[in-house]
């Protein structure tokens, strides 16, 4: 494994409620942002860390990622030993992520694994199963 590990929606919740600065990066493309919904991260004093890893509508991957997070990061006062928790829809774009900003010198990047949305249930719907969402934690449509 090339990043920290993978953890739930539940526990990346709780650990950033009980370490002020752990950060939740959110790399979904601003399509997703808009339509699907985010993080609320209010409660906590936060805010989600937004940055494509691929960009919308050509799905490239985004050249300037890891620059990106590691300035928006760092403004939010984390450094290269703060807990970043990636997530994505289900947590493959998330996974890549955490392993090139550990790359890049952070050295404790989770992947949400089940992501924002989730896995597909039964009905081939995401939002149901498990991820953020369906653990009914914080979120706001943007």
């Amino acid at each position: 494994m090339t990043y920290a590990g993978n953890i739930s929606a539940r526990e990346a919740w709780e650990l950033l409620k009980g370490d002020p600065k752990a950060q939740l990066v959110d790399v979904r493309t601003a399509a997703e942002w808009s339509f699907v919904g985010v993080p609320d991260l209010a409660a906590l004093n936060r805010a989600v860390v937004r940055v494509e890893w691929q960009i919308y509508p050509s799905m490239e991957r985004n050249p300037k990622f890891e620059a990106a997070v590691a300035e928006r990061l760092k403004a939010a006062g984390a450094t290269e030993a703060t807990p970043v928790f990636f997530l994505c829809r289900s947590g493959a774009r998330s996974q890549a992520a955490a392993a090139a900003m550990t790359a890049a010198g952070f050295a404790k990047c989770f992947n949400v694994v089940a992501g924002f949305e989730g896995d597909l249930d039964a009905s081939k719907h995401r939002g149901h199963a498990n991820g953020w969402k369906a653990d009914g934690l914080p979120w706001v449509q943007a």
